[in-house]
């Protein structure tokens, strides 16, 4: 509890000494005054991205299923090649804060903005949750409190700090979290993955065969089929949940806000390679410390611990400093708590800044009727939106406490892949794109996503269900991500086609004409 309170009180101060500087711009409060260099915006990216569903979800998925849980760190990891060769660059040039502002470019910008701010969100919310589960799970596990009570409570303090966060320091406070974050996350991962490699001696034979013989399944723990085998609908769950993780990040509004904090186009790619040498060796190690707490805990343990596996890394610590009651043991799972909680504070505050940014800059600004709208007073509602936001987020975490982070965060991405990359590319890449096709493309993404979910297992049905005393779902698979993305580039297709819009082909032309040289050349860009 002493290194929680240290790192809370060191995030506190940070939060302090930016909301010093000027707070009242809305380039300052979304994008840090775009001064940020590559680098450092590099780490900032990994710290916002490698959340709670990375260090304690993945980990735990992999010690429960084996194979099959590497399926996450791959999806992860190949999703950025999505986001270095289509999104970065082209993002940074088109808009100034948020997703809406790059189709505003050439749409009539009030109806995109709020479906590209509804979208936005929504996506957030969802990953916020995720975060919320992590962090009870964590705290829990930390006061040996098997009960809810502390989870509860755990919940409600990540989302009262996150609103702090957010509402005094802005973008500046949040990048700065976030790269310590970044650093003691990485610091933590090497120093249990060295401590794994050390018990085995090196010999990653030896550490699959053990992991493999106390996860209680033998030869089919290290072989595809143990989570996603058991028929045809877990076979499209696989394919469904790599869709979603393979095409979500581009589409995530946290990650696609970062671009805006460096000052240029090629700043924003190269922060895109920082980041993915780091989160890439980060997912390697993660990788490591799931078949090692396999191996060195067993299933078993892990999921008498937590059910969804959130607790397997902290447990591991705790056996490799020397094991419950010993010196060694305790400081090591606390330093590993401690990170993770780190972890978890720094990606909300991220979330929430991007949520509440999409709240004040589209939502607001489209739907105010007031004359006397200026920018501070986007900013103040900025400020209030993330308070509404890390309400909903504690209401929804409260009520998810039971499932997997890493399969909660898989939602968002789905959700993110069918409704904010669909128009994101037709915007950047399609010359007779319209106003209606990129209001139908979000909706139509957007809506089969989040209604597929809601009758869905996960929320009705089963055991591990949210609402498992009751049974009304209907759509057979856990994530939407393979209706729901094909939807989404659909719906955008149908809508431009029956657009009247279409067929103003010179004027298309020339909004695209437009468009396409600022988002290659980065003239006229923020």
């Amino acid at each position: 509890m002493l290194l929680f309170g240290v790192f809370v009180a060191a995030t506190l101060a940070i939060t302090t000494w930016a909301s010093r500087r000027r707070q009242g711009s809305p380039e300052e409060f979304y994008a840090g005054g775009r001064l940020f260099s590559p680098m450092e915006n590099g780490f900032a990216i990994a710290g916002d991205y490698m959340s709670a569903a990375s260090f304690l979800g993945i980990s735990g998925l992999i010690a429960l299923f084996g194979y099959d849980g590497v399926l996450y760190c791959v999806g992860f990891l190949v999703a950025w090649l999505v986001v270095l060769l289509l999104v970065a660059e082209l993002v940074r040039n088109c808009g100034r804060f948020t997703l809406a502002d790059v189709l505003a470019a050439r749409m009539s910008e009030r109806p995109v903005r709020i479906a590209a701010g509804v979208s936005s969100v929504t996506v957030c919310v969802l990953y916020l949750v995720a975060q919320m589960v992590g962090a009870g799970s964590l705290v829990a596990l930390l006061l040996d409190e098997t009960g809810s009570r502390a989870r509860s409570w755990t919940v409600i303090g990540v989302g009262t700090l996150m609103v702090v966060f957010v509402a005094l320091g802005g973008m500046r406070a949040t990048t700065w979290i976030q790269i310590v974050k970044a650093v003691l996350l990485m610091g933590g991962a090497v120093a249990l993955t060295v401590l794994v490699l050390v018990r085995f001696h090196g010999d990653i034979d030896s550490l699959l065969s053990t992991a493999a013989r106390h996860s209680g399944h033998g030869s089919d723990f290290l072989a595809p089929g143990l989570a996603y085998g058991d028929g045809w609908t877990a076979r499209l769950d696989f394919v469904s949940l790599g869709v979603a993780l393979v095409l979500g990040t581009a589409g995530l509004p946290h990650i696609l806000s970062r671009f805006y904090t460096v000052p240029t186009a090629p700043a924003a790619r190269r922060s895109v390679i920082w980041s993915i040498g780091l989160i890439g060796g980060f997912y390697l190690m993660t990788i490591v410390l799931g078949f090692g707490a396999a191996a060195v805990l067993g299933s078993d343990a892990v999921r008498s611990s937590n059910a969804a596996g959130n607790t397997a890394v902290p447990l591991l610590a705790l056996d490799l400093g020397g094991g419950a009651g010993s010196t060694g043991g305790t400081v090591l799972f606390a330093i590993v708590a401690a990170v993770a909680f780190a972890t978890i504070l720094a990606v909300v505050a991220g979330i929430t800044l991007a949520s509440s940014a999409s709240v004040a800059h589209d939502l607001y600004a489209s739907l105010s009727r007031r004359k006397d709208r200026t920018p501070r007073s986007e900013v103040a509602v900025a400020r209030v939106a993330a308070v509404g936001i890390g309400a909903a987020a504690i209401g929804l975490g409260l009520l998810a406490d039971d499932l997997n982070v890493a399969f909660l965060v898989g939602l968002a991405f789905a959700a993110a892949a069918s409704a904010n990359l669909p128009v994101l590319l037709y915007s950047l890449f399609w010359r007779r794109f319209t106003t209606r096709g990129a209001v139908w493309s979000v909706y139509g993404g957007l809506v089969p996503a989040v209604v597929l979910v809601v009758f869905s297992p996960v929320v009705s049905g089963g055991p591990e269900a949210i609402f498992s005393g009751v049974d009304f779902h209907l759509f057979p698979l856990q994530n939407p991500g393979l209706v729901s993305v094909p939807l989404g580039f659909l719906a955008g297709w149908l809508g431009t086609v029956l657009s009247d819009e279409a067929a103003d082909a010179r004027g298309h032309a020339a909004r695209h004409a437009e468009t396409e040289v600022r988002a290659l050349t980065g003239a006229g860009a923020a």
